[in-house]
């Protein structure tokens, strides 16, 4: 079976970003996934030259960049009156990402509504055919995490759109806590528009509208997909919990076995939101994946 490079996301380790890329590297990571929406590492924040300097620094750890994320919270793009800065900043840390090293930039862009005629479905196609246009020319991508709709539904978003610039950035866990979707069969339904994951486990502790997650234009009850109320839901909320990996319902062989099987030869990232010790669990993650690699 193919071995993937393992990555962890820098932000993970709340210590900031320069200091996250030398715990990524102590704890065994072969790359790095980093936020790129806010602080020290946006595109406004970046100068040609912090670019080039970072570029160099992650190079000298021995470590590459997989992904950035330029999840720009909100509902996504359920918002037509917002998409133009949305997706105007969208361009603009994808080619951050391309001056890094990196083809790809991973997102949520608000849950696919059900009604294909709808204002907000349109919205949302309107936004991503553009921001698809725009990655495939510089032959980049901007890829949609799973979780917020089944693997079916996602995949009936994206074959409206005349390219694969948006893709997918698959998150086994999201599936299994939210929709309780079978991550394996997901992998299959999704196999021409994976081009990234995350490594995370999860359970679900009882059946959730995904909006109470996620939020949903018009239905203010969910966290919007504010990261930090989406990670307070996945440690103490009462409807699913995110744990180590090999700790919940993910079959991890089957898991590997699905991306081999589609011929899938990106990273698998690393992503702890929860817990008390995140370096700790970072590690043991690298270790599990490893070792689950090699037998």
């Amino acid at each position: 079976m193919f071995k993937h490079n393992i990555g962890v996301i820098v932000d993970s380790f709340q210590v900031g970003v320069r200091e996250g890329l030398k715990k990524a590297k102590e704890v065994g990571a072969d790359g790095v996934q980093i936020y790129a929406v806010k602080g020290e590492f946006t595109p406004a924040a970046l100068s040609p030259a912090a670019r080039q300097e970072y570029r160099n620094y992650i190079s000298s750890l021995g470590l590459e960049i997989s992904a950035l994320c330029g999840d720009l919270g909100g509902h996504g793009f359920q918002d037509v009156s917002l998409n133009r800065e949305k997706i105007d900043e969208s361009k603009r840390i994808m080619e951050l990402a391309k001056e890094l090293g990196t083809d790809i930039v991973t997102t949520h862009i608000g849950i696919v509504p059900d009604d294909t005629n709808s204002a907000i479905y349109e919205a949302m196609q309107t936004a991503c055919e553009e921001l698809s246009t725009f990655a495939s020319g510089m032959g980049s991508y901007f890829a949609i995490e799973t979780g917020p709709e089944k693997s079916a539904h996602l995949k009936q978003f994206l074959d409206t759109l005349s390219s694969k610039g948006v893709s997918v950035n698959f998150d086994p866990a999201n599936m299994v806590m939210v929709t309780g979707d079978d991550p394996v069969q997901g992998v299959y339904t999704l196999k021409d528009y994976i081009v990234h994951t995350h490594a995370k486990d999860g359970i679900q502790l009882r059946p959730i509208d995904p909006r109470d997650v996620y939020g949903f234009l018009g239905y203010e009850q969910g966290a919007g997909m504010d990261h930090e109320a989406i990670a307070q839901m996945v440690e103490s909320g009462d409807a699913f919990r995110e744990v180590p990996l090999g700790e919940g319902a993910i079959d991890w062989k089957a898991y590997l076995q699905a991306l081999h099987d589609i011929g899938y030869k990106g990273y698998l990232t690393i992503e702890r939101e929860v817990g008390t010790s995140p370096e700790a669990d970072i590690k043991l993650a690298v270790e599990f994946l490893k070792k689950l690699q090699n037998n």
